[in-house]
């Protein structure tokens, strides 16, 4: 069994959800005869589209939610469908016990996801991190600090509302290490 994390952009723009969910599929293909689970905080963007993979390729769901107002406070009408999907699809569904969404929460949601898996799939575009705590860049920091595998998933095309970083090219061979890199790091 291999229980694989996924930290990922909430912002990714509309033509990069296929591409990314693409990526994701081939990413956790290899893992889908093996018992995969997923855990995921499923926000919008990446951590959704990370969890429904998962649950097409027959794997087992574990959410991780931030906090105990965050369906309430923090999930918006446009995302709220999909995440009482998620949430009902899940073979487990971990609430935190913060009072409220913020950065601490996430930055507990982050450690909860890296406690609880083999890896970390990073749909990331590179960028370092905000400062502000709890996003993408700090999950993968967190992670490979653990020495945790980081498989980055940033198809090229893919972009973020935010975004000027440039697609990353580096493409993953089946056994999951990167053509010409000894990182421990790879991207897909």
């Amino acid at each position: 069994m291999t229980i694989i994390a996924v930290t990922g952009h909430i912002d990714l723009t509309d033509i990069s959800v296929p591409l990314v969910r693409e990526a994701l599929h081939e990413a956790l293909k290899p893992f889908a005869d093996s018992g995969l689970t997923g855990v995921s905080c499923i926000a919008k963007g990446a951590d959704s589209l990370f969890a429904e993979v998962v649950l097409e390729l027959g794997g087992r769901l574990i959410v991780v939610i931030p906090s105990r107002d965050y369906r309430q406070n923090k999930v918006k009408a446009d995302h709220a469908e999909t995440f009482d999907r998620l949430v009902e699809s899940a073979d487990e569904v971990l609430v935190l016990p913060n009072e409220a969404a913020g950065r601490s929460a996430y930055e507990d949601a982050n450690r909860a996801l890296l406690q609880r898996a083999d890896r970390l799939v990073a749909v990331w575009n590179g960028e370092p991190p905000t400062g502000k705590g709890g996003g993408t860049a700090d999950a993968v920091i967190e992670a490979r600090e653990a020495g945790l595998p980081v498989d980055v998933v940033w198809p090229d095309g893919a972009s973020t509302g935010s975004s000027s970083a440039a697609p990353r090219t580096t493409k993953v061979s089946a056994t999951g290490t990167a053509a010409g890199s000894s990182e421990q790091s790879n991207t897909i």
